[in-house]
């Protein structure tokens, strides 16, 4: 029985299966491409001989056949699975091929640049960028930079922008700025000075950096002022150009307690390449004449002057100075007394102060620069002022010829307030009683405090009956002028003293107070920052 359904079962196959046993008829030219041969099994059950299956694939002449037994469920299975291979139809759970992919992100991309075209913004440098895959996404972005305050220009500028993400990458790092207190009315200009900014992971890139800053002495407090006004430093490497710059300002006589406010001031400084900017800066200025130590205390008090480009504008502006006829040798007083006067736009100025000045006072040929060596803050004084202070002498009974002296002689009457410039004269008049000659001498009785210096020592030399010059009386310390009234008479030499520019009070020793150094720089900080 069982003989005869193995007969029944392999009729009509050139190939012949016995059990876990597969051959190929060797008249046949037969390939064999895919075989599965079951192994028989036989059993007493006769419905488990009857269902079983015997599958056999074979290729003749490049052509596929399947042959199974038309009672076996699991042919039926088999045999749809190959057939909807051999169509190359898909299912609705099969995955799209790559370049059914591929070409759905090229046509997502180009539906993204048609939208960033439509607005303005040129998508040309964002290739290989990657960017939201919906134009939804991509406008939601837009969206939030414009919130931000960046127009479609600042955008183009920083094309890279748009591959920030708003959850991912924007917010994070606006809240950390924020949480340092950097004001949220900056956040405009802080992202068009440093977009990429928006690309920094804030425990990576930015923590680290507020930490450095902070072991540099700049106070917590001061840390938000710092990055609104340089916020490039975000993006710096913590050994690199920002210790190196501090390292050398400490080096040539910066007070290492000042660091922290200098840093504060002008934190461009922590930018700045050593051998490229800082010292060629620090040693021209010695070579005009301003010892080291000089600089390094301007530099405290006006960090910003190392901004001041070296070959375009300071040795620029020297030049300029020497063309106008300034002494070499006053370079060094002026830039101490005025360290902007080599950092502005200068010649223009000169060839302006001085037409003024000539039509005013009717200056001769070497009275300008005389004017600027005592005075070189004349330069960025204004018309007006200049003419209203001139006109006050004027109106003070002074000649043309006299107030000419008295300007060659002290520049600064042209800028003193006019209202303590009239309470001193009217005393000059009434209580002192002296010739308008005597002003004309020293026309720098106008600098001097009237209820702090010149009142009081009126009254002691009245007192003593004494007759000196305006000189004598004022260009003193209050100990010093002490010491002269316990003399009988005045000596002549002393009559003659001069006041002029003295380079070492920049080079005096400091006080070790470091809360009054600290309370003094706030000060000075909150008036610069307002």
């Amino acid at each position: 029985m069982i003989q005869t359904i193995m007969n029944m079962k392999i009729r009509s196959y050139g190939c012949i299966t016995k059990p876990s046993l597969l051959l190929v008829h060797p008249e046949l030219p037969c390939r064999p491409q895919l075989i599965f041969a079951s192994s028989l099994g036989f059993s007493s059950n006769r419905e488990k001989r009857i269902g079983h299956v015997t599958r056999l694939q074979y290729s003749v002449a490049d052509k596929t056949f399947v042959s199974s037994s038309t009672n076996s469920p699991l042919s039926k299975v088999d045999a749809t699975h190959l057939e909807q291979r051999q169509r190359g139809s898909s299912s609705l759970y099969s995955r799209p091929s790559l370049l059914q992919m591929k070409n759905q992100r090229i046509e997502n991309r180009a539906r993204v640049y048609e939208f960033l075209k439509g607005i303005g913004i040129a998508p040309d440098e964002l290739d290989g960028l990657e960017l939201p895959v919906t134009v939804e996404v991509m406008k939601e972005r837009v969206d939030f930079l414009h919130k931000l305050g960046l127009t479609i220009e600042d955008i183009n500028n920083y094309p890279l922008v748009l591959g920030c993400s708003v959850k991912k990458n924007m917010i994070p790092v606006l809240d950390y700025l924020g949480k340092l207190g950097v004001r949220k009315s900056t956040f405009t200009e802080f992202l068009r000075r440093y977009p990429q900014v928006l690309h920094a992971s804030v425990v990576v890139d930015l923590a680290p950096v507020v930490k450095n800053l902070q072991g540099m002495d700049i106070k917590p407090n001061d840390i938000p002022r710092v990055l609104e006004r340089y916020p490039e430093v975000l993006g710096f490497k913590l050994e690199g150009t920002m210790s190196t710059s501090v390292a050398y300002l400490v080096g040539i006589g910066v007070a290492r307690r000042e660091i922290g406010g200098v840093l504060t001031r002008y934190p461009d400084i922590l930018g700045m390449r050593v051998g490229r900017v800082i010292k060629p800066f620090v040693e021209y200025l010695e070579s005009l004449g301003i010892p080291r130590l000089a600089v390094a205390r301007l530099i405290e008090k006006r960090p910003h002057i190392l901004g001041f480009g070296l070959e375009e504008r300071v040795k620029a502006n020297v030049k300029s100075l020497l063309e106008f006829d300034v002494r070499k040798t006053s370079l060094a007083s002026m830039i101490a007394q005025y360290p902007e006067i080599i950092g502005i736009d200068l010649e223009p100025r000169l060839l302006s102060q001085r037409s003024l000045l000539n039509s005013a006072l009717d200056l001769g040929l070497e009275d300008f620069p005389i004017i600027v060596e005592k005075m070189p803050q004349v330069v960025s004084l204004g018309k007006t002022p200049m003419l209203k202070h001139v006109d006050f002498l004027k109106d003070c009974g002074f000649s043309l010829q006299q107030v000419r002296k008295m300007v060659v002689g002290c520049p600064q009457v042209l800028a003193l307030n006019l209202d303590i410039m009239k309470f001193s004269f009217d005393y000059f008049q009434k209580e002192m009683e002296r010739p308008l000659d005597d002003l004309v001498a020293f026309p720098a009785f106008f600098t001097y405090g009237l209820e702090s210096t010149i009142r009081p020592r009126h009254q002691m030399v009245a007192k003593k009956g004494l007759k000196c010059s305006l000189s004598w009386l004022l260009i003193c310390s209050d100990e010093k002028f002490k010491e002269r009234m316990n003399y009988d008479s005045i000596e002549l030499e002393e009559m003659e003293m001069v006041s002029s520019f003295d380079m070492n009070t920049l080079m005096e020793p400091r006080s070790d107070e470091s809360d009054e150094s600290a309370s003094d720089y706030e000060e000075d900080s909150d008036d610069e920052y307002a």
